[in-house]
């Protein structure tokens, strides 16, 4: 049964241009379009929009090594993730982008109404500097180790693995991911959103059931309980160079990309009004009473729960009705990996795979409305499918539909109103109700539950037998008329989840589109059926053997070269026939943790640095290196790096070079300078 007509409008997060779709994202829009698939059957007026998030510096940053322009780059992205969004069946109503007009427009809009009041302030900051590639870095193209939990590696606004959110000068042994180098703090004007103000209007918004009890309970511990305050001012600002919209009336400074991101919903949204005749305002305006909806990860959450009802609320704009977070995929029990073939795109999986809705039903299987982590287990994914959709579902079709055709014309009878087709009937609000939590797990389990009533109906009754029995004519009609009945229902409650199939299921059928209404609960007596086809076949445990395999070779990166400077020696991607060595011609090379004791710059030397180094013995060694392209030598100081210490001393024009440093570099940058890990001490053997 449907309830009152509401009107939804519904977003997933938005996917960066900067990347592949993988199965990882998949979680998320195969989520919420199997529950925006089951509220436009219910009979409500659904929205669903998303965008590429297409601005910051790594968008800059990969269009200039692949010589093209931001648009170009974006613009290519945008039609492959449109295409696999498209072939995994989920249906925007639609898929913009965040670098529009309509985007300009309304974060200029919200800018200057949250300026106005009085939530807009700007203020000198020292921030992280790239002496080599002269701009100012973005948090996460700053990385380094964590200083709340140690943890190595991270980037310069969150730890990924304790959650802690700092400033990048936070970070202990902060480097550059452009350039390798250590960078340099320098003073800039940067404008702030003073979320720091709404900390009463968010610890009361957290709480009034928009998030999921769990994501409640996380925003209380950032936010603070009442009578106290974490939250800090949020930067909103980036300097040039940056691709992204300018901020009005401040030349030179742009929209962080988490400001205008979120915003590229409504962006989005206005876009579809324009072309469909929506009102907007109806949506977004204050006192709204439409749904909205975000469906994200629960990485993005901070954003979502944080940032983004309080850029709304300041604005004069609705706030979401809910905000639902997921977890993460893994994939066997583990991170998606590349070297072991789990890490596999969208494209990918479609290349060996085949059927998108294979994924969409075992992704729905493994959730349940929580943020709980969901696991792809490869071999559980081939037996479920083959058990649950061949096995029982597409069964009961494939044993009773051939009698109506080849005995009846394709006619049935008339519902006899068994006990089996009652409970399947029965079952239609408790499925409508777990699809509605999100607990699609839940319903698919019912399903399933339901699938086997009906199989057992038709093993129970033996249609095969009554074919071959005198007088059974009417009884075979009518058991397979039954079962077919039941394949609609189960079609029509698996339906959110394979729209595909079930649009091939209706054509059988002879009956039109599905929708949980009373219009349509049973066949009629001498409705008319087409030819039964195949509808799916098994998975084959070596097409996921194949997959796996195809993304070890294809998604494995190659390693930059690692090269030896001053001297020079050219390093190649390429090891052909006969130029591997072997471990005793390893063991011939000192390699040694050398701690930088000073650096200096060589007068007369265009490339060169003048490195003294400590590995451990009596004296210190000097080494001429080139990597003065990349690097200002008060920044090597005090840095530990690894040299090779039993290379024959070379007199050179500026001195007597004792060994060489290690480093990388190939035609998108470099030299970098090797690091060892935090423990290695000065005259560590490297081996």
């Amino acid at each position: 049964m449907t309830s009152a007509a509401r009107k939804l409008l519904v977003t997933s997060a938005l996917p960066y241009a900067n990347g592949s779709i993988h199965l990882g994202h998949l979680v998320e829009y195969i989520q919420t379009d199997i529950w925006v698939r089951f509220q436009k059957m219910q009979g409500h007026t659904v929205h669903y929009v998303c965008a590429d998030d297409t601005h910051g510096t790594p968008i800059m940053l990969r269009a200039e090594k692949e010589g093209i322009t931001p648009e170009a780059l974006i613009a290519k992205v945008h039609a492959e993730h449109s295409q696999d969004f498209a072939e995994f069946l989920v249906d925007f109503d639609n898929y913009y982008s965040t670098n529009s007009e309509e985007n300009r427009e309304l974060a200029s809009n919200i800018y200057k109404a949250l300026k106005a009041n009085g939530k807009i302030a700007s203020k000198t900051i020292e921030q992280y500097f790239d002496p080599v590639k002269n701009m100012f870095l973005p948090d996460r193209f700053i990385k380094g180790e964590c200083p709340k939990c140690h943890a190595k590696d991270q980037y310069g606004d969150n730890c990924e693995v304790c959650g802690a959110t700092y400033s990048p000068t936070d970070l202990i042994n902060p480097f550059s991911a452009v350039s390798g180098a250590t960078p340099v703090r320098k003073e800039t004007e940067h404008y702030f959103f003073k979320l720091s103000e709404c900390a009463d209007f968010l610890r009361d918004w957290t709480r009034a059931g928009h998030l999921q009890a769990e994501a409640a309970n996380k925003m209380t511990e950032w936010v603070g309980e009442v009578g106290e305050n974490k939250l800090s001012d949020w930067d909103i600002s980036r300097d040039a160079p940056y691709f992204g919209f300018e901020i009005p009336d401040a030349p030179g400074k742009y929209f962080y990309v988490w400001l205008d991101a979120p915003i590229g919903y409504m962006a989005s949204f206005k876009n579809l009004c324009a072309k469909n005749g929506l009102d907007f305002d109806e949506y977004w305006k204050k006192d709204s009473t439409t749904e909205l909806y975000h469906f994200i990860g629960k990485d993005i959450l901070y954003f979502h729960a944080l940032f983004w009802p309080a850029t709304l609320e300041y604005s004069g704009h609705r706030t979401p009705t809910s905000v639902f977070a997921h977890g993460f995929l893994t994939v066997n029990g583990e991170k998606m990996s590349k070297s072991r073939g789990t890490f596999i795109t969208a494209r990918s999986y479609l290349d060996h795979i085949k059927n998108p809705e294979y994924l969409r039903y075992y992704y729905a299987a493994k959730l349940n409305g929580s943020m709980e982590d969901i696991d792809l287990n490869l071999e559980d994914f081939v037996a479920r499918v083959n058990s649950d959709l061949v096995g029982k579902y597409i069964n009961i079709a494939s044993r009773t539909a051939g009698f109506i055709n080849k005995r009846f014309d394709g006619v049935l009878a008339p519902s006899a109103n068994n006990q089996a087709v009652t409970e399947l009937l029965s079952a239609s609000s408790s499925i409508a109700e777990a699809y509605a939590a999100r607990d699609f797990g839940k319903a698919l389990r019912e399903i399933m539950r339901l699938s086997d009533i009906a199989n057992g109906f038709v093993a129970d009754k033996a249609p095969w037998v009554m074919a071959k029995q005198e007088g059974q004519d009417e009884a075979l009609q009518q058991v397979c008329s039954d079962a077919l009945e039941m394949f609609r229902l189960l079609t029509l409650y698996l339906k959110p989840v394979l729209p595909k199939l079930a649009q091939q299921i209706e054509q059988f059928l002879n009956v039109a589109p599905l929708s949980w209404s009373t219009d349509a609960l049973s066949l009629s007596a001498g409705h008319r059926i087409h030819a039964y086809e195949h509808l799916i076949t098994r998975i084959d445990p070596k097409q996921i053997e194949a997959m796996t395999e195809a993304n070890k070779e294809n998604l494995t990166p190659t390693p930059a070269p690692v090269k030896t400077v001053a001297p020079t020696i050219t390093a190649s991607n390429d090891v052909g026939e006969g130029a591997y060595i072997s471990i005793d011609d390893f063991t011939k090379i000192d390699l040694r943790i050398a701690k930088i004791v000073n650096a200096e710059h060589v007068e007369g030397a265009e490339k060169l640095l003048k490195l003294t180094l400590d590995i451990g013995e009596e004296k210190t060694r000097q080494v001429f290196a080139g990597i003065k392209s990349a690097y200002d030598p008060e920044t090597l100081k005090g840095r530990l790096t690894v040299m090779v210490a039993n290379l024959a001393p070379r007199k050179m024009k500026f001195g007597m070079s004792e060994g060489m440093v290690l480093a990388a570099s190939d035609e998108s940058g470099g030299p970098f300078i090797l690091s060892p890990d935090v423990g290695a001490q000065s005259g560590m053997r490297v081996k």
